[in-house]
């Protein structure tokens, strides 16, 4: 499945969620679909955007909150899947594009390439709904699926294309990441 085409699809029908952004391809991915201040890009924050993702929903219950992540980073963030799952947050949803290599390190195979499979982890662990996606009809599907209240989070792995692709890059300063998505919040901004 084509990255970037998936995800354009997955943010033209936020409705209004908030989005964190994993390390690397997942942020230049978001980036190239369009910059709102709704984005909170991570810069070398390895394995911490479904945290970050569950700190923002408990935060902000009233709002959905969609992490887009890679495979490396969920992977790293194993025990993030558990935390998450007794938390429980109705309004967290988490992204895992998988290429089933680490990316940004030279495409070496992840352990996803090996068998494991998140999704299924998800689904132990408690999360009220994870699934893998194959092609692009699925993710439209997803699209409606993700609009709809859910009862806790949910996660869903898309199988894409192993290639690395023209970076787009967001803004790296993080205070002003962080001050443009509080200020889009309704929050202080000092």
């Amino acid at each position: 499945m084509d990255r970037r085409v998936a995800v354009a699809k997955l943010l033209a029908a936020r409705n209004g969620a908030l989005v964190v952004t994993g390390l690397g391809s997942p942020s230049y991915d978001v980036h190239a679909a369009g910059d709102v201040a709704g984005n909170y890009y991570l810069w070398g924050a390895m394995g911490g955007a479904a945290l970050v993702g569950l700190g923002i929903a408990q935060a902000q219950p009233g709002k959905r909150v969609m992490v887009i992540t890679g495979d490396g980073e969920q992977l790293m963030a194993f025990g993030a899947m558990a935390t998450i799952a007794v938390a429980a947050p109705r309004n967290l949803d988490i992204i895992v594009l998988d290429n089933q290599h680490f990316g940004e390190t030279g495409m070496q195979q992840s352990h996803t390439g090996k068998g494991i499979n998140l999704a299924a982890i998800a689904a132990a662990c408690g999360f009220t709904q994870a699934r893998e996606l194959r092609d692009l009809g699925e993710v439209d599907a997803l699209c409606a699926d993700l609009l709809q209240p859910s009862t806790g989070p949910r996660l869903f792995v898309l199988k894409i294309k192993a290639e690395n692709l023209p970076r787009s890059l967001p803004p790296r300063d993080a205070t002003f990441i962080k001050t443009r998505f509080r200020a889009h919040l309704g929050l202080a901004t000092c």
